[in-house]
């Protein structure tokens, strides 16, 4: 595609995904505003922070916007995400977070791309390997110890997250597993963004053994058709160096990074 046609995209990405906010809102989560800036609660591991734009600030109106959020989750005792993308204005942002104390993780692309690309191709999972739709609180279980065998570090959030959102609105999202036997070898689900011509994925994580066998693009495949029944024409995802690739020959493309600055008390 041409730099046109990613700028199109990117533009589409701001417009209608960001801020990233729970629609509908779970039981038990909350949203606040700073100024630009939403803070979502107990959604998570952690408090998030998210914004479409900063509405120009910079400079020492800017730090004491960082300087709030550092005072607001140390007095909870909590960590918090500020997801900041890499366009995001001023250019200085990240030095400004990381001054104030906020620590960057690792850096993903995110990319964009129309639904139909991926619910026309037509990869199967390896012999062996089936995908279902679940809800189930024990299922959801299943894959938290999955993602923490990958991982080698604590999912269970994911339990109590998706299980909200289920409970929230079972059609505004769809988990599916891949498993081998009784063994849960990758998990994805899909958000059908309301309003909006968007479906995102997310998840995807496989265990080793089962990588390079076509697991995770059987797993994109299947979530972007329950995407195209819905009407949705765009998906988006925050891709890891190791799905972009397989992502990109599927048709979407590249259109900004995104980096986790976190600030744990």
């Amino acid at each position: 595609m041409t730099d046109l046609d990613s700028r199109s995209l990117r533009d589409a990405y701001d417009t209608q995904i960001r801020p990233e906010l729970p629609d509908p809102v779970p039981a038990g989560v909350t949203i606040d505003r700073d100024g630009p800036l939403f803070r979502v609660l107990n959604l998570d591991r952690g408090g998030f922070l998210t914004y479409r734009t900063l509405d120009g600030l910079a400079g020492a109106e800017l730090d004491a916007l960082i300087a709030r959020q550092v005072e607001f989750f140390r007095a909870r005792g909590e960590s918090v995400e500020w997801k900041l993308t890499g366009h995001d204005e001023p250019a200085d942002l990240g030095d400004r977070l990381r001054a104030a104390g906020f620590v960057p993780e690792e850096l993903e692309t995110v990319v964009v791309g129309p639904v139909a690309a991926l619910a026309a191709a037509v990869p199967t999972p390896p012999e062996g390997v089936r995908l279902r739709e679940v809800t189930s609180h024990e299922d959801l279980e299943r894959i938290a110890a999955m993602e923490q065998a990958v991982w080698q570090e604590d999912r269970s959030h994911l339990v109590t997250g998706l299980a909200r959102e289920i409970e929230a609105d079972a059609q505004s999202i769809t988990i599916v597993v891949a498993e081998a036997g009784d063994t849960v070898v990758s998990a994805g689900w899909v958000r059908y963004l309301r309003g909006t011509g968007f479906a995102t994925l997310w998840g995807g994580s496989t265990l080793p053994e089962w990588r390079r066998k076509g697991v995770y693009r059987a797993l994109v495949a299947y979530r972007a058709r329950l995407a195209e029944q819905r009407g949705k024409t765009l998906v988006q995802v925050d891709c890891s160096p190791d799905s972009r690739p397989i992502l990109e020959r599927l048709g979407l493309v590249a259109v900004t990074t995104t980096t986790p600055y976190v600030y744990t008390p």
